[in-house]
């Protein structure tokens, strides 16, 4: 006798779901290919959960495109579910499917937490993401939150940071010219060259970083007198 349940795991999108997981990363690029170029929300599940294991990037880039491609009423609340995840993979790819869906509903569940996450990544993908949903009437605090974190990690990081408050315009102005007064020479020399960027922002971030090294060394008259 055939099992009842037979057809089921045999179905299309049973294969479609074990392709997720497959060992071979190309089956898995495909897999969430198809799902995106024929959505269903049955599947938004499996695509959120591979999210916070898949180890190549190609295939989380695709994960994404195909969450975009379904509603997003159906999406952000199991994104935004996953920001509290214990795994820091879960979170960072969350708010970066986030900030690419765009849907300004979310903003609330990007808590201060989040932007000042231990880790790096997710640090990172939370101010790609605020400054994406933030409202207008909030971005000059969502400036001073990021500007807190001025000097923070290694270039990758800071040059990510630059570029978030940067995205804000010119609400952070004030902002940065307050850090460039303070006693942490780091936090000083990057609000320099973020602030550079902000005027001027065909410039180099490396460039930008060097210059105000120079000007907090050597101060801002003595780099005038060097320059002549």
């Amino acid at each position: 006798m055939v099992p009842i349940n037979s057809r089921h795991w045999n179905s299309p999108d049973t294969r479609l779901r074990d392709a997720l997981a497959a060992g071979n990363s190309s089956t898995r690029l495909k897999a969430a290919l198809a799902i995106g170029t024929r959505p269903a929300p049955d599947f938004i599940d499996a695509l959120v959960a591979r999210c916070a294991i898949e180890p190549d990037f190609f295939v989380r880039d695709m994960l994404t495109w195909a969450l975009t491609r379904h509603p997003s009423e159906i999406t952000v609340p199991k994104l935004c579910a996953e920001l509290s995840s214990e795994r820091a993979q879960a979170r960072s790819q969350a708010l970066h499917t986030l900030s690419k869906i765009g849907d300004k509903d979310a903003w609330p569940a990007l808590t201060r937490s989040l932007l000042h996450d231990s880790d790096d990544d997710v640090a990172r993908s939370a101010w790609r993401a605020a400054v994406v949903l933030v409202p207008d009437g909030e971005k000059a605090v969502l400036a001073a939150e990021l500007a807190s974190q001025l000097g923070r990690g290694d270039r990758d990081v800071r040059l990510s940071l630059s570029r978030a408050l940067v995205a804000l315009g010119d609400v952070i102005e004030p902002i940065l010219k307050a850090a460039t007064a303070s006693h942490d020479p780091t936090v000083r020399a990057h609000a320099s060259a973020t602030r550079r960027l902000l005027h001027d922002p065909d410039a180099g971030f490396d460039l930008a970083v060097d210059e105000a090294r120079r000007v907090v060394a050597l101060g801002p008259d003595r780099k005038e007198e060097t320059a002549c």
